[in-house]
């Protein structure tokens, strides 16, 4: 068959229609038709070539919903059907032979099959193949489509540090950022039952991180701002790409606290030793869940009406949404319907 993908020839060139040959699905494979796919900023910097392991033509794309179309002779037909939604994330298969997809860590797996980073098979596209059926997720009747495709990328990456670190209904947990990820961890956690504080460089924003329902809004310009939350949280969840003054943010954190990275910034992590040993402190970084978790995130968050906030944008103007994310000014999350 044939698809028809939106692909980029150039760095932070304009999409362009292209169609390619695809063949049938392989025994393990799914072919999704897709009807939305959020746009994240890792679909940006592969279109940009931020990190230099782009090659042309791109298709980005890897936060899809869309009906399955086919699947392979090998696929579980008790889990998925032919005409049923589902999604397809930042990873669309793994190994399921090394230690870490067999200890069900299949984020960590050295040959995970990474949608977006692709080439020319990311999901800005009529279809997407997902090369592992057990990276295909049903989602849930209580989420529309509009808003499940975020939930793969940004949902996934800020519900894993909740279990991984072990975050507990009675820890006070700060988000530092507003934005994408951060207004998705803000109602995560509140709905977790902690006690959230929202800090931002934005003033303007205390209004909307109380109604994803933080309970404490901090504006923090680097350092100043943070004195008066010292020695305060048990977790903080960094959801911003900027380099932060990283050792007043490690003094906000109680005795064993936890900073989790999930931002990308394009310069060093630099701290202090005496920042982290008196107190124990850890960091940590983190990217998307693997299959389990993501199945648990999608379930939490149709019980307890999490969903992003969303921009919806045809396909024919998949460069607006582009350039939207690119400067910085999605509230909260883009979507391009298909």
């Amino acid at each position: 068959m044939t698809i028809r993908a939106y692909a980029v020839e150039r760095a932070g060139g304009s999409v362009q229609v292209r169609h390619y040959a695809v063949a049938p699905p392989g025994p393990l494979e799914v072919l999704v038709a897709v009807t939305h796919c959020g746009v994240c900023h890792t679909d940006i910097g592969m279109i940009d070539d931020e990190w230099g392991i782009s090659a042309y033509p791109v298709v980005a794309g890897h936060e899809a919903i869309g009906v399955i179309e086919a699947l392979g002779e090998a696929v579980d037909r008790t889990r998925l059907a032919v005409g049923l939604r589902v999604g397809v994330g930042a990873t669309a298969g793994s190994c399921f032979a090394c230690e870490w997809c067999l200890s069900g860590r299949q984020q960590l797996c050295p040959a995970k099959d990474n949608t977006a980073v692709r080439g020319n098979g990311g999901a800005f596209a009529s279809h997407v193949r997902a090369t592992d059926w057990r990276h295909v997720y049903p989602i849930p009747d209580a989420i529309a489509s509009e808003y499940a495709g975020p939930l793969l990328c940004a949902g996934t990456t800020v519900f894993a540090p909740l279990l991984r670190q072990g975050v507990r209904p009675v820890d006070r947990v700060a988000v530092v950022g507003v934005g994408g990820l951060g207004h998705l961890a803000i109602q995560f956690l509140e709905k977790w039952g902690c006690h959230v504080t929202a800090i931002s460089s934005t003033p303007d924003k205390e209004s909307d991180a109380r109604r994803f329902g933080a309970h404490e809004f901090v504006v923090a310009d680097g350092a100043k701002g943070l004195e008066g939350v010292a020695n305060s949280f048990d977790h903080i969840v960094s959801t911003v790409s900027a380099d932060l003054p990283w050792d007043a943010y490690l003094a906000t954190l109680r005795p064993h606290g936890t900073l989790c990275v999930l931002g990308v910034s394009d310069r060093a992590l630099t701290i202090r030793p005496l920042s982290l040993l008196p107190g124990e402190r850890a960091i940590v970084g983190g990217v998307t869940a693997p299959p389990a978790e993501t199945r648990l995130m999608l379930d939490f968050a149709a019980r307890h009406g999490i969903r992003p906030e969303v921009e919806m944008f045809p396909a024919a103007r998949l460069d607006e949404a582009l350039d939207h994310v690119r400067r910085g000014r999605a509230r909260y999350r883009a979507v391009v319907e298909f």
